[in-house]
């Protein structure tokens, strides 16, 4: 998908992969669990959460693997339960939907949390 034309997170997910879609939308769903303060939008072709005009985090289902921005930080914090997963400097690259740990993104998205969003 690299960049999609999509104005709608709902129609991101539309447009996805059918082996990717499942994984995206728990991934969504996760999100806007642990960050519910954020807005969800579509912003450089991708579903983004902002606080303000900071973003926070986003996902993207690129063409050879599904994209989790996490940032530097929690990446760090979490490199020996990502194990062998492909990181970028703020990205984690999974390859197939069934790589994603879920228990270690709600772990990120906690220390995300703990570090963007105030108390609540």
């Amino acid at each position: 998908m690299v960049q999609s034309k999509a104005s709608s997170v709902g129609a991101y997910l539309k447009e996805a992969d059918d082996s990717r879609r499942p994984a995206l939308t728990r991934l969504r769903r996760l999100i806007r669990e642990m960050l519910p303060d954020c807005d969800e939008v579509m912003d450089y072709g991708m579903p983004t959460y902002r606080r303000g005009a900071a973003m926070v985090t986003a996902f993207a289902s690129q063409k050879n693997y599904i994209a989790f921005y996490a940032g530097a930080t929690a990446i760090a914090r979490h490199k020996m339960a990502l194990g062998g997963i492909d990181c970028g400097k703020g990205c984690i690259r999974y390859k197939t939907p069934e790589k994603i740990d879920f228990d270690v993104v709600r772990s990120l998205l906690e220390d995300i949390r703990t570090r963007h969003l105030p108390e609540g």
